[in-house]
């Protein structure tokens, strides 16, 4: 699960690079959308796999 919490982090700051630093003005609310939704999966497989490590 921490795997999956880093491929989030590493998507979320990809796709942050080309919305904020305006690289791909083009692409830029796809960007910030994607930028987005991997920030809300990476801060939920953390708590998912806090809850399971208590569990465990």
């Amino acid at each position: 699960m921490f795997r999956w919490s880093i491929v989030f982090i590493t998507i979320a700051v990809i796709a942050g690079l080309f919305a904020f630093a305006g690289i791909a003005a083009s692409v830029e609310g796809v960007a910030r959308v994607v930028f987005f939704i991997f920030m809300i999966l990476f801060v939920g497989s953390l708590i998912a796999n806090s809850i399971r490590a208590d569990k465990q």
